[in-house]
């Protein structure tokens, strides 16, 4: 049986990172096949795409070269990890996948959005989330999260109207396909992680017990 496919959005410090590795471990301890990975990156050649897209760098980088890049590592991503993994059966669980891409440079950059989705759909090769969940928090409060003592990485950096940008993107998307998205508030860790669980255990009939999952930093 083909897995399922499980992905995180959400703005900058927003507890998708959090959440993501708090329903792997409830999945690991309901036995649960599944395999936590990330974007950019996941792939020996991802990682390398990641380092170029965040780093902080005095020269800038071209909004057409920034969409191609994370296009780049998406393609090898879903052919080298995920794409594998879902047919041999594992859940995988992705921090983020392309409605980061659509939110980032389509509503952030302000790329043309059918070309952005044409392209997504080219790097996943048709492949989309069984469940997205997005997660939100106010821009003020998700950088200041991120960033902690530092300027943050070069996404971290970019100005408010930018964040607000992008995060009117994902509440756009996530109007576009409700089948799809569940919207998570904010809350406490435990709290929002309990939703989560209820969320997967709906929408798959998954089994299991929140109150028994561990709670990882």
């Amino acid at each position: 049986m083909r897995g399922r496919f499980i992905t995180f959005e959400g703005v900058e410090g927003c507890g998708k990172s959090t959440q993501m590795a708090l329903l792997r471990a409830w999945m690991e301890e309901a036995g649960l096949p599944v395999l936590a990975t990330r974007e950019p990156g996941g792939t020996k050649v991802g990682e390398g795409i990641r380092e170029l897209l965040l780093a902080p760098r005095d020269e800038g980088l071209d909004a057409a070269t920034e969409l191609l890049l994370y296009e780049a590592a998406r393609a090898q991503h879903v052919s080298e990890v995920i794409r594998p993994a879902l047919e041999a059966g594992a859940h995988v669980l992705c921090d983020r996948f392309f409605d980061s891409t659509t939110a980032y440079q389509a509503f952030g950059r302000g790329l043309d959005e059918e070309m952005v989705l044409e392209l997504n759909r080219m790097a996943s090769g048709g492949l989309v989330p069984d469940l997205t969940l997005l997660f939100s928090v106010s821009i003020e409060e998700g950088l200041s999260r991120a960033r902690g003592e530092s300027a943050g990485d070069r996404l971290e950096g970019e100005s408010l109207a930018f964040h607000r940008r992008v995060q009117a993107g994902f509440e756009a998307l996530a109007k576009r396909e409700p089948g799809r998205f569940r919207t998570l508030g904010e809350g406490a860790i435990e709290q929002v992680h309990e939703e989560v669980v209820a969320i997967v255990k709906e929408r798959f009939e998954w089994a299991g017990n929140p109150s028994e999952a561990r709670t990882r930093p």
